[in-house]
């Protein structure tokens, strides 16, 4: 028996729209109660939340919903209203909010970037969609550059860079050579994630000069090609093998963060002698199964779909017969919103109770907010029976005033989920959907189904009667479900008869009558038996049913559940199956079935077939070869063959296949030439002039194809004519004063006879000339010379041999060489059309002075400098192409408040032509971009310092800060907005009369006379204790670095006994702060294990202080510099010099001896002149750090009583020729502008490959400045 309120699936007739409610009612899916009753807007269908567009196609931004009465639809851009009457570009879909932008009449998809929200309302709510960010797709060219061969030693490592230009949505990357063949990848050559390509060690092989790197954009169909690239190896022998080390990832440990869903990819390649294997493993951990793969041979670990389960440390280990070395990689699994149990729609009836639930999980934790009608629910209109606790809105007694559309918005960082929900509140009388007199049927014995779709509100009630005037149904024999249906479980004869629904709730009462019929059930008196046959005879199953007298049944056998063979021998009966010549295939199972409209039967016996006795195998095989052909009738062009069939070996020949040899052009190589059906033992073939033929016959049976015969006779035709003149025939100049005329030789027998040669005809189009023609030889290229620059030229190439020439040409139209054009475009004019877009026009370039094919116009610009810094930059040109005959274009991209230059080329198959002269113009003042930063520090009762950077961007003159605060309770709700507007000159502001305790949130943002430019909040608390606080203070962090390691020391204000720490990681990355616990109370630490060369940022905080930290500093490590230090002892000069000291010093005392035993006299000087510089000497300063280098040149002494100070820099008045002055020095750059950026920041920077030190091997004078 069913349980009550289970509906079996295959009886149910009707579907319903479930909500999640309590005290809800269920709306069916009935179209004609649909339209009657209203309901709030749903959004049915919308774009992405980040939608990249086509810039070549109409945008279209989708936005469908449904209600009752049908909802009216609007848009808001950038959070303001959209107008669309305004936009004559921009039209909305009829009876939709669906939105099409038509670009197609030279508007740029650029200017209707932005995010898009849609508004679907009617009288009971307003729905909205996602937040939609429209970005047009971006494939851009790759930008020049002058690449130098790589000259690299076999055995070494070598990358190949890439660096594609960006586009959006990134490019896909792959290598191929000049013939646009990918180039092969192993684990020794391999292309990494970033797109660069990887040698773990170069091989002779790998020597060439074309290794190109494209880029693919999908969304715009482009490729771009990077310049090739030059690799040469030159080989020392022997080779050294050397351990593995990692190429990428560098260092000992990296971090990386991956989304909850996606997908993990993690790489390791490395370099060594021989070629590393990488192996990856999970610290702690197994990983995990079924989605772990490896990749570009094992060197790319991807797991899909990971969760938050799959953070952890994972190590990659390369290894070889040298050694092994491994990189470990900290996996932060994070978590954009998803939904636990999102919002679904609410239908009341007055006066009842319901609830909303809106639950979302993350990493972090996203934060839940509700809006009604696309209002925050803080300044909708009250609602007396709606409360908000938190992720839920509880309703109580609503009334139908009280129908609206809910969203809820669950957010963090990583991204956020909106949801629609509406709640309609009805007041309807009951009404029964089920068709009048709708008749039922079912089987005696089996559940029967009777239903009574309904609908009101409140929810009726309802009550089952059988017989006109019968009593209510009640009693275990029944099941009354919630939705209407009454169930009989076991149905029986007497329960034949008419049943009444009625439905009541306290707006009215109504009822419906259905009829119920139980029939017999259908049964197999006679089912089929087993069965053993022998093959050829005769099987036969008999199927006997009996079944209802007002049920027509159908019989259908099937073998091994499946349709019988559609074979003849198989004879279907009105109460049998035979199976006639029973074959081995007819084994299996036989099922006879019978269906009614209400029941189905089925009852299956077994066939087998066994064997007959024993007869003679027979044999089949391919057939024998055909004998004895006969060539007959011979003619010019054609020739009867004949031949006798061989053994056909039990299986008929199907067809003859004939091949020809041409024993005069191409001997030994056979042609198809036709074919015959196998009772046709002649063929009349076609011949071709000129060919010495030869024929074989092979026969094909079901078996397969016979050997050839053997060859007939050899009959070669007579010559004659060419029939054809040759194909493709093309005229194309290679130079300025030639025309190159190239065709499609003919293939060997389309000679038709010996010496064979071609007429090349040539004469100038539309100029009253008569042809030049030249004969040639059996060649496929004639060059004409002297010929006038592009012009047109009627062309014709005609065969002929030793008989004469083929039929007429047909005339080709080509043109002599292209040159350089001529002449610039005149008369170039700009039109500034905002901060960012410019148009500009030019007069075509005269057809003649084109000279050759027009390809169209180059537009080459390029900034001169900015107008609001007043500085040059580096001249950075930029290049857009028109094709065609354009004679305008627009510049998009540009830089607000600038002047740029311009000039036009026009273009050919040969090349550019002159410059037009470079055109001056300035782009507007445009909105500034965000402060640099917005800082807010000293807080006490009731005021606040905020200190500010300005705009990186200014894109104008700024006129003034707009300064916006309000605060924040503790239920998150925002108070009175105040809003401040300061001077541009200003750069910090204290806030006062705020009050105590309070925390305030600030929108601050820069303005220009254009309009205001993108906000920066942050957020501050004041104080509350009435006494000042000792409150903690670090300052004046400062630094003192070197190659590996930086001294970092600070102040410290506050409570004593306070534990430090120190923060630190590399400049500009987004990988966690790594973090150093200081001993004691002490204000100074010691950072190790530093990269040379490289940026980082640092921070100092005290443990127990609310997480309080210092303001970040930056640092430079030194770059890596080869070590001075030599070991003067292992040196060859050294040595020899030290020889010569002691055999000078033998030679004197021999001398003093001598003389002093004769009784003579020498001078000795009292005193020795000291020889070493102390300048040379390295100086130890009182930091603790050590210098080893005083200026950037190893060999040059520093000028008397200089001193190099502790930060290593070369002060102006130390050197003259100090690298400062060009802003090449320490930390001396030039930005984009071309201004000078940089200070002294105690570092000294050399390129490894290009600074003053040298790589050979050291003087006695270097090794005597380098000795300590």
């Amino acid at each position: 028996m069913m349980k009550k309120k289970s509906i079996s699936a295959s009886k149910a007739s009707l579907i319903f729209f479930l909500c999640q409610m309590i005290s809800a009612l269920d709306v069916p899916l009935d179209s004609k109660l649909l339209e009657e009753l209203s309901q709030p807007p749903t959004i049915t269908q919308q774009s992405p939340k980040d939608y990249i567009v086509d810039p070549r196609e109409n945008i279209v931004i989708q936005c469908e919903a449904k209600g009752k009465p049908p909802p009216s639809f609007s848009w808001t851009r950038n959070g303001t209203h959209f107008d669309i009457d305004k936009d004559a570009q921009v039209t909305m879909k009829p009876n939709s909010g669906t939105l099409v932008v038509n670009i197609m009449n030279g508007v740029k998809a650029e200017a209707y970037e932005g995010v898009y929200q849609c508004t679907a309302r009617n009288e009971r709510g307003a729905a909205i969609s996602n937040n939609i960010v429209i970005r047009p797709s971006r494939s851009p060219l790759w930008t020049k550059e002058k690449l130098e061969p790589n000259h690299v030693r076999e055995g070494d490592s070598l990358v190949l860079n890439c660096r594609p230009p960006v586009g959006l949505p990134p490019p896909i990357i792959f290598w191929m050579d000049n013939a646009f063949q990918r180039l092969p990848q192993s684990e020794r050559v391999s292309q990494g994630l970033n797109g660069d390509l990887y040698f773990s060690n170069v091989q002779p092989e790998d020597t060439r000069e074309d290794y190109i790197c494209y880029a693919r954009f999908n969304h715009t169909q482009t490729i771009q090609q990077k310049q090739p690239i030059s690799v040469k190896v030159f080989s020392t022998k022997p080779v050294t093998e050397r351990p593995p080390v990692l190429l990428t990832p560098t260092g000992s440990t990296s971090n990386k963060v991956e989304l909850r869903g996606n997908v993990l990819l993690l790489e390791c390649i490395a370099a060594g002698l021989p070629t590393p294997v990488i192996r990856w493993i999970k610290e702690g951990g197994e990983l995990p199964a079924n989605r772990t793969f490896f990749e570009n041979f094992k060197k790319t670990l991807k797991i899909i779909d990971v969760s938050e389960a799959d953070s952890g440390n994972y190590k990659c280990i390369a290894r070889n017969i040298l050694g092994s070395t491994h990189h470990v990689i900290s996996v932060t699994v994070k978590a954009s919103p998803y939904w636990i149990t999102a919002p679904r729609n609410l239908v009341l009836s007055p006066g009842e109770d319901g609830t909303l639930i809106c639950r979302a999980n993350g990493n972090p934790k996203p934060s839940i907010s509700w809006l009604t009608n696309g209002v925050p629910i803080a300044i909708a209109p009250e609602d007396p029976s709606r409360k908000v606790d938190g992720d839920t809105i509880i309703f109580s007694a609503v009334q139908e005033r009280s129908s609206a559309v809910y969203q809820c918005n669950a957010s963090n960082e990583y991204g956020y989920l909106l949801a629609n929900a509406f709640v309609n509140v009805l007041a309807e009388p009951p009404r029964i959907l089920t068709p009048a007199n709708k008749l039922y049927q079912v089987i005696a014995d089996s559940p029967a189904l009777i239903d009574c779709a309904y609908f009101g509100s409140p929810k009726p009630e309802i009550e089952w009667f059988k017989g006109v005037k019968g009593s209510i149904l009640r009693g275990n024999e029944y099941v009354f479900h919630d939705n209407g249906t009454l169930e009989i479980p076991v149905a029986q004869k007497d329960s034949t008869g008419t049943y009444t629904c009625v439905a009541r709730n306290k707006l009215g009462k109504t009822q419906n009558e259905v009829q119920l019929e139980v029939k017999d059930p259908t049964m197999i008196i006679k089912q089929p038996e087993y069965k053993v046959i022998q093959r050829s005879a005769q099987a036969s199953f008999e199927c006997v049913i009996k079944h209802d007298p007002t049920l027509l049944p159908t019989v259908i056998w099937l073998k091994d559940n499946n349709e019988l063979p559609d074979d003849e021998r198989f004879l279907v009966g009105k109460d049998n199956l035979t199976i006639m010549n029973v074959t081995d295939k007819d084994d299996g199972t036989y099922t006879c079935i019978v269906n009614t409209t209400l029941d189905s039967v089925s009852a299956s016996a077994v066939l087998t077939v066994v064997a007959a006795p024993p007869t003679p195998a027979i044999i089949y095989a391919r057939p024998n070869p055909p004998l004895d052909l006969e060539l007959t009738g011979q003619l010019e062009r054609s020739i009867e063959l004949s031949w006798v069939p061989g053994e056909e070996n039990n299986s008929p020949i199907t067809n003859f296949v004939i091949e020809y040899e041409d024993g005069l052009h191409e001997p030994g190589v056979w042609h198809y030439q036709t074919e015959v059906p196998g009772s046709q033992t002649t063929v009349q073939l076609k011949l071709s002039p000129y060919v010495n033929y030869s024929f074989r016959v092979i026969a094909v049976n079901e078996i397969g194809r016979s050997q050839p015969s053997e060859p007939s006779e050899q009959y070669l035709t007579k010559s004659a004519n060419p029939d054809e003149n040759p194909s493709n025939v093309q005229g194309i100049g290679s130079e300025p004063d030639n025309l190159v005329i190239t065709w499609e030789s003919l293939k060997g027998f389309q000679s038709n006879g010996p010496g064979l040669q071609y007429k090349v005809s040539w004469r100038q189009k539309d100029v009253d000339d008569e042809w030049t023609s030249v004969v040639v030889a059996n060649v496929s290229k004639y060059i004409v010379s002297g010929t006038p620059t592009f012009v047109p030229y009627e062309i014709k190439v005609q065969a002929l041999n030793d008989l004469g020439y083929a039929p007429e040409p047909s005339e080709v139209i080509g043109h002599s060489g292209e040159d350089l054009p001529m002449v610039a475009p005149g008369n170039v004019q700009v039109h500034v059309i905002n901060s960012t877009l410019a148009k500009v026009h030019w007069d075509p370039v005269p057809l003649k002075s084109v000279r050759g094919h027009l390809q169209g116009y180059k537009v080459y610009y390029w900034k001169v400098q900015s107008l609001s810094r007043r500085s040059k930059r580096h001249v950075e040109k930029k290049i857009l192409t028109f094709r065609g005959n354009k004679t305008f274009g627009m510049l998009p991209g540009l830089e607000p408040y600038s002047s740029y230059k311009l000039n036009v080329r026009v273009v050919n198959g040969k090349g550019e032509g002159p410059a037009s002269p470079d055109k001056m113009f300035k782009t507007p003042e445009g909105v500034p971009s965000s402060p640099s930063f917005l800082k807010i520090t000293n807080p006490t009762l009731d005021s606040l310092t905020l200190e500010w950077g300005s705009p990186t961007h200014p894109n104008g003159v700024l006129t003034s800060y707009i300064l916006k605060f309000q605060p924040i309770n503790n239920t998150h709700e925002l108070g009175p907005l105040v809003e401040i507007r300061i001077p541009a000159n200003e750069s910090s502001l204290i806030l006062k009369n705020l009050n105590y305790s309070t925390r305030y949130k600030f929108y601050f943002n820069a303005q220009t006379s254009v309009g205001s430019g993108s906000q920066i909040t942050e957020e501050a608390v004041t104080i509350m204790d009435e006494v000042q606080p000792l409150y903690p203070r670090i300052r004046n962090v400062t630094t003192a670095a070197a190659e590996t390691y930086a001294n970092i020391s600070w102040e410290y204000e506050g409570p004593d006994h306070a534990n430090f720490y120190v923060e630190y990681g590399v400049a500009g990355s987004k990988e966690d702060w790594k973090k150093e616990i200081v001993n004691g109370s002490r204000s100074f630490f010691v950072l190790k294990g530093l990269t040379p060369g490289t940026a980082y940022k640092v921070r100092v905080g005290a443990e127990g202080l609310s997480g309080f930290r210092s303001s970040e500093d930056l640092f430079e490590t030194g770059p890596a510099m080869a070590s001075r230090q030599v070991d003067i002892a292992t040196q060859g000069w050294f040595i020899g010099l030290m020889c010569a000291v002691a055999l000078l010093i033998l030679i004197l005392l021999i001398v003093c001896f001598i003389r002093r035993n004769k009784g003579g006299k020498y001078p000795v000087k009292e005193k020795e002149d000291a020889h070493a510089d102390p300048e040379i000497q390295p100086m130890k300063e009182d930091d603790g750090t050590f210098g080893e280098y005083s200026d950037a040149e190893d060999h040059k002494p520093l000028k008397k009583g200089s001193r190099t100070p502790s930060d290593r820099t070369v002060k102006k008045e130390d050197s003259d020729d100090s690298l400062v002055d060009y802003g090449e020095g320490v930390n001396g750059q030039f930005n984009e502008d071309g201004s000078f950026i940089g200070q002294y920041s105690g570092k000294k920077e050399k390129e490894p490959a290009e600074g003053n030190e040298s790589s050979e091997a050291p003087s006695p004078v270097n090794a005597m400045n380098s000795f300590v």
